[in-house]
This record gives structure tokens, sequence and C-alpha cells, in this order.
């Protein structure tokens, strides 16, 4: 379990620094429930299928998500508009591309196109049987949150 959430942790890292050109870093995994509520106002999610299935799902604040897409585009944005939900999209893409790749051996991982949830304090119906999902916060920016968050059988 260590070694797949590890995996996680590093892709994470290594596709901020890459694409946002900001270090991230992890801090402490924890367990949540299918129905804890967050405050998480964009989502962006991808399903993964083969010898395990499940969902993947990165979310944030929108002054989060805006400072990425600003830095990515080059751009001004002020609000949760199309290019931004494309660039969280996108970032979730790139993350599930790499754990992909990443975890090929052991698991023959498929992943979907990418959705964007985008609407204030929204939840994520999970498709696997787990009631507990692995939650991995990771600090960005100043002192800003993102949360890398798996659920996979």
């Amino acid at each position: 379990m260590l070694d797949y959430i590890n995996s996680f942790i590093k892709v994470c890292t290594m596709v901020f620094k890459e694409f946002a050109a900001c270090d991230i870093t992890a801090d402490k995994v924890m367990f949540i429930s299918k129905k804890e509520f967050q405050e998480w106002e964009i989502s962006g999610i991808i399903t993964m299928s083969g010898s395990a299935h499940g969902l993947a799902v990165i979310s944030m604040k929108s002054v989060t998500a805006i400072k990425i897409t600003n830095y990515l585009t080059g751009g001004h944005h002020s609000f949760l508009d199309d290019e931004v939900v494309d660039a969280i999209g996108e970032i979730i893409n790139i993350i599930a591309g790499n754990i992909k790749k990443e975890l090929e051996d052991e698991y023959q991982l498929k992943i979907s196109l990418p959705r964007v949830i985008k609407k204030m304090a929204h939840f994520v119906v999970w498709p696997t049987e787990r009631e507990r999902l692995i939650c991995i916060p990771f600090k960005i920016y100043d002192n800003e949150t993102i949360c890398l968050s798996i659920g996979i059988d």
C-alpha cells in the first residue's frame, strides 16, 4: 500500500513541477469517508479500469485553480471559466497518464477522459466498494492546499 501511495505522491510532485512550475509538498496522508463534506470548489476526475478500478480526483479551491491556469496559459483569469476547467481536467489527465505508466506492470490500467466538477462544496460519487478513500493533501503556493483523492479497488 505504501508503494502505491508513494507512486501517486511522486507523480503529483513531478507533474506540478514540470507543468505548473511550482513545488508541492505532500502532507499527512489520511483516510476520508465517501460521505465526508469537503469545501473544494473544483475537482478533476479520471476513472481507472483494468485489474484495478476506481477514481483519482484532484480537488482545490478556485483561487488555486486560477493560479495554476494563469501559469499554464499565460493568461489572466479571475473566475472558474472554461479555460480553468480545461486546465484542471488536463492536470488530472497528466497525473493519471503518469500513474498508468508507473503502475502498468502490476495493474494494466486504462484511464478515461477527464471530467471536471465546478461547484462549491460538491461531492464525488465513488464507484468503488470502499467506504474510506485515501486523501493525499499537498501544500502549494503560499499556504494553499490541493488534495489528490484515490479510491481504487
